[in-house]
């Protein structure tokens, strides 16, 4: 389960790299994004892509809260299922955390692609209101078999879209299942890499740029 993420980089990036049309909230780096936070998300909206913010952890009018999913679990719940067909986004993001095990200790290590750039996790959402009037906007990761790098921490990892499976994953007229699910395959291990981070990390109330400098591990274990 993927339980942190980072997005580092500037909103020009963002906009130009998902070709965003409008911003809707005052956007920030986020070096350590922890569930139940608001998370940015790209949404397709009247033939414009947006860019807005959402609570991490789907919580659907007929469920329970989901900070990641797998399509073929929600594709065999009918009311989950209208959630995939209608309501899929993307998760803009510039690495994700991960513990590695020594003995009785864990250390935080921060997976990102070798260009260092950013990339979009396919991801669901949903909108509704309670009975008091109460908005929620949510959001879940959707999740794949993890690759060779990421094996060692966790049996899934968060579903890569490449740069030019956004208009499909965003088109909602895509809704075959097995389409939806090609694109959702394990992300190439050699495009990617892993390095120790400050345990920092380990606090959600920590989100500055040391979240993601490259620490010496022997440090990491002294300081953890």
């Amino acid at each position: 389960m993927c339980r942190r993420f980072s997005l580092a980089a500037d909103l020009p990036e963002v906009t130009q790299y998902f070709q965003i049309s409008k911003v809707m909230f005052p956007y920030r780096h986020r070096f350590n994004i922890s569930p139940t936070q608001t998370v940015p998300v790209v949404l397709q909206s009247g033939g414009e892509r947006i860019l807005d913010e959402y609570r991490w952890g789907l919580v659907p009018f007929w469920g329970k809260d989901s900070l990641n999913a797998d399509l073929y679990s929600v594709h065999e719940n009918s009311a989950y299922w209208r959630v995939v067909e209608r309501q899929r986004c993307i998760i803009p993001c510039s690495g994700f955390y991960y513990w590695r095990q020594a003995g009785k200790k864990s250390y935080p290590m921060r997976a990102i692609l070798r260009t260092r750039g950013i990339f979009g996790v396919a991801g669901l959402y949903d909108i509704w209101k309670n009975s008091r009037g109460e908005q929620y906007r949510t959001c879940t990761l959707l999740m794949t078999r993890a690759n060779e790098l990421i094996a060692e921490f966790d049996a899934r990892m968060p579903a890569i879209l490449e740069q030019s499976e956004a208009e499909a994953w965003l088109n909602s007229e895509t809704t075959e299942v097995e389409a939806l699910a090609r694109m959702l395959r394990p992300y190439n291990p050699a495009r990617m890499n892993v390095y120790p981070v400050s345990p920092l990390v380990n606090n959600d109330l920590n989100d500055t740029s040391d979240c993601i400098k490259e620490m010496d591990l022997k440090v990491a274990w002294v300081k953890n």
